[in-house]
């Protein structure tokens, strides 16, 4: 194709594109399907730059690229360059993701054992069509590291919540320090049901994996379960929560709050927007606690912003992740589309999450050598120690 012709498939395009809507599948955390009327207005300076560009990378880049692969790689730079969520998703990877539930947890497809002898993680049950292997991965292969951590001195638990996320999301892993990223799609689905135990000091713990449609059905069930009069505090688990609904984060941050805002988003096309607890007085008397890490984000960080800024519960842990969008999924018409922030999150308190994150009331991290079960009793008491 010359240039020529090129630049006036793209012309040709942009001034379609111009005069068309396009549907906005409904968010990815919030509800509803939205119309959206989108005009288009490229300078033509900027078409012939980018039909220059191509027409060099055309002729003289060292293997020959179809035009097709050019331009998808075009169209993937120009979302991925926006923000670390936003991205172009192939027929096939849309198609992939509406198979799924909002808030549903999933890990890649396979799992990672231990070698001794070779002191690395090695893959298993890595079946020959699975997409990890038509990435190039197989079974046997060691990984060096999973989202730029190391894995050498991790445990299993630390290892396997790497590899876990919200269904659809991505994960970055390396062979070895020499050898290149390969980014994969979390797209096998894993149980999500919230963990409750009463510990010594009578705190009940509850261990919350994702934010889910029922997720504050089962928080108020398992507390009204466990009440009695002994029980002296609730400590809410969300150390490697990576989100889910927001609609889920709201309603269990409404259980323990009876007015204010719970959670703000301001968006350039969709509006501002507020969310209000609703009167309420079961839990009011009831000590609550929170626990985070760098891995407690999103719809996660809304929950522990809400009840941190109205001084509802003692946060502790360390600081979250800090990923507070709003993201849109918008079909194309090659049953492609593109999965896109449209909003940011903001605390009661009008503090952005988005690259922020939710610093603890109290910091404290678990030391690799002190046991799971040692340190949430630590942590169950230091929130009993505050009055």
């Amino acid at each position: 194709m010359t240039a020529h012709k090129i630049y006036a498939v793209v012309l040709a395009s942009v001034l379609c594109a111009s005069h068309s809507s396009v549907w906005a599948a409904p968010d990815l955390e919030l509800d509803g399907p939205t119309l959206q009327q989108d005009y288009v207005d490229v300078p033509v300076e900027s078409i012939q730059e980018f039909v220059q560009i191509y027409g060099i990378v055309k002729d003289n880049y060292v293997t020959e690229k179809s035009d097709d692969a050019l331009f998808q790689q075009a169209i993937r730079g120009l979302v991925s360059g926006l923000d670390r969520y936003s991205r172009y998703l192939t027929a096939e990877e849309y198609k992939q993701l509406l198979q799924y539930t909002e808030g549903d947890l999933a890990s890649v497809d396979f799992t990672l054992r231990y070698d001794a002898a070779q002191q690395h993680w090695v893959i298993q049950n890595l079946s020959a069509n699975a997409d990890s292997a038509k990435q190039g991965l197989k079974n046997g292969d060691s990984l060096f590291k999973i989202d730029n951590q190391e894995l050498k001195k991790l445990s299993a638990d630390q290892v396997n919540n790497l590899l876990t996320g919200s269904v659809g999301s991505t994960v970055s892993v390396q062979r070895a320090a020499n050898q290149p990223e390969i980014m994969l799609v979390r797209n096998k689905k894993v149980e999500t049901d919230i963990q409750a135990q009463m510990l010594s000091n009578q705190v009940l713990l509850l261990k919350v994996r994702v934010f889910q449609q029922d997720t504050a059905n089962e928080i108020k069930r398992l507390i009204e379960e466990h009440s009695t009069p002994r029980l002296k505090a609730v400590l809410i688990d969300l150390r490697n929560n990576p989100g889910g609904l927001l609609s889920a984060a709201v309603e269990s941050a409404d259980l323990f709050l009876n007015q204010g805002v719970i959670v703000s988003t301001k968006s350039r096309s969709e509006g501002d927007q507020q969310f209000q607890a609703l009167p309420s007085f079961e839990f009011q008397n009831l000590k609550v606690g929170v626990l985070i890490n760098h891995r407690s984000a999103s719809a996660a960080e809304v929950f522990t912003g809400a009840l941190k800024d109205h001084s509802r519960a003692w946060v502790m842990g360390e600081k979250s992740y800090g990923k507070g969008v709003v993201q849109k999924l918008f079909p194309l018409s090659d049953g492609a589309a593109l999965q896109m922030t449209v909003s940011h999150y903001y605390t009661p308190r009008e503090q952005m999450i988005e690259g922020v994150g939710i610093q603890p009331n109290q910091q404290y991290i678990q030391s690799p050598e002190m046991k799971e079960e040692a340190y949430l009793e630590h942590v169950a008491d230091l929130l009993l120690s505050r009055r």
